[in-house]
């Protein structure tokens, strides 16, 4: 529970961090694209989704006598929707971000074009799916207590006199609609896992052979640096998926697999995680290039540096920012828009679509 506590907190932390930054930018007049706006929508769903994880046991009714329990009812309940709620944007806004890229990557289709024609369906979709798959168990009051916090499934308690002592009925829940939740959650897993895969080995082969071509070409400078910012999004692509993988693919193997609650033990605090990881792919660029400014300075420093600018820039090998204060510029993969500029000229590279 307190392992749990402190990754959810972590998760949040990292969603309320990219939420802040996007927020400043738009407060300060910059321009935003959608990539930048699936992670706004990702890390609200992750604030949702950890908060839940966060608040664990507390809100779990206090008859259960889990550690911590000082809920009822109503609290479980509400607990569990917006659990089921924040889980499922937040997974299915990780792969919108992978569809992104994809479009912009291997179909070159600029960020102006992507936001005309897709991002807001795109938006709508998510939300609704989100919140329909979260009513489901409402109905049917089968959003229950489970090892100390709220989830959808049945709630047992021992029968009748009439019946065999050791026998369990249910008292609260429909096992039709947890097996059907149960069931859903795991395909929308692999579905979503699957599909940011494929986005980001399609990705990956297409710079890939744009790597062949240069090779076999001169190109010209506009297409050597339109293949440098290729490589450095999927760079940020390949990391996006693999935190993906370390939270949730972990979780999906957990589901598989019958697990004893020591396992249990080891995945649960793995699933807020993702927010947490999130804000540090979210932030690398703007903490390499600061690196790169300031010789010397570990990457936790930049990080630091990045994350609050106003902060003085301690800890460095070299010293030689320590005590700065200053704003940090932003990297090109910031905001995916600057790729556009390039994707609107013809040149011998778009042509390739296909892995």
């Amino acid at each position: 529970e307190l392992f749990q506590k402190v990754s959810s907190f972590l998760s949040t932390l990292g969603s309320f961090l990219i939420v802040f930054d996007i927020a400043r930018k738009v407060w300060h007049g910059k321009a935003t694209d959608p990539y930048q706006r699936f992670m706004v929508g990702l890390s609200l769903y992750d604030i949702i989704f950890s908060s839940m994880f966060f608040l664990g046991a507390w809100l779990t009714p206090k008859e259960t006598g889990w550690l911590w329990a000082v809920g009822n009812t109503a609290s479980c309940t509400s607990e569990g929707f917006l659990f089921i709620f924040g889980g499922v944007g937040e997974l299915l806004c990780q792969m919108a971000i992978s569809f992104n890229v994809l479009m912009l990557i291997a179909f070159n289709q600029n960020q102006e074009q992507f936001a005309k024609k897709m991002e807001r369906p795109i938006h709508i979709i998510i939300f609704t799916l989100a919140l329909f798959i979260a009513a489901i168990p409402l109905s049917t009051q089968t959003y229950n207590p489970f090892c100390g916090y709220c989830y959808y499934g049945v709630m047992y308690e021992k029968c009748n006199s009439d019946k065999d002592e050791e026998e369990l009925c249910i008292m609260r829940g429909n096992k039709t609609v947890e097996f059907v939740m149960s069931l859903t959650y795991r395909v929308l897993l692999f579905f979503v896992l699957t599909f940011c895969t494929i986005a980001m080995v399609w990705v990956y082969l297409h710079v890939r052979r744009q790597e062949l071509r240069m090779q076999r070409y001169n190109f010209r400078q506009h297409n050597t640096e339109k293949h440098k910012e290729s490589k450095r999004i999927r760079k940020i692509l390949s990391l996006y998926t693999l935190s993906l993988y370390l939270t949730y693919g972990i979780v999906l193997l957990g589901a598989l697999l019958p697990l004893p609650y020591n396992g249990l033990f080891l995945i649960r605090p793995l699933t807020p995680f993702l927010g947490f990881l999130n804000m540090l792919v979210y932030f690398l660029p703007n903490c390499l290039k600061y690196q790169k400014d300031h010789p010397g300075t570990w990457l936790v420093t930049a990080y630091f540096q990045v994350i609050h600018p106003c902060a003085p820039c301690t800890f460095s090998l070299s010293g030689m920012c320590g005590g700065q204060r200053e704003d940090v510029d932003d990297a090109p993969e910031m905001n995916f828009a600057k790729f556009n500029a390039a994707n609107e000229q013809t040149h011998p590279l778009s042509n390739d679509t296909q892995p």
